[in-house]
């Protein structure tokens, strides 16, 4: 399928902005059925809203000791890592 450059509104700010075809085929590629609704600005905005709402908690990496902040609270009976070890045990 080819995919062409799209104008959009953005429900947020108002102002028109460009779908490109290469976000459509990504998000073709991931499954995504609509397009988007806000522009890449305002989608950041939210994004970095969130984030600042988030609890974060305090653990020890179960692998290097160190300290380091999880977006869940601890619980004893699983490890928690940082997310230097968190890569090394998603790749593995």
């Amino acid at each position: 399928m080819a995919f062409q450059d799209q104008t959009l509104k953005c429900q947020d700010c108002g102002r028109d902005f460009v779908w490109t075809a290469a976000e459509q085929e990504f998000y073709a590629q991931k499954g995504f059925q609509n397009a988007p609704l806000r522009c890449p600005e305002c989608r950041a905005k939210r994004k970095a809203d969130r984030m600042a709402q988030r609890t974060m908690y305090k653990a020890i990496c179960a692998d290097c000791g160190k300290e380091c902040e999880v977006p869940f609270q601890p619980k004893q009976d699983r490890p928690v890592y940082c997310s230097e070890c968190y890569k090394k045990h998603r790749g593995a």
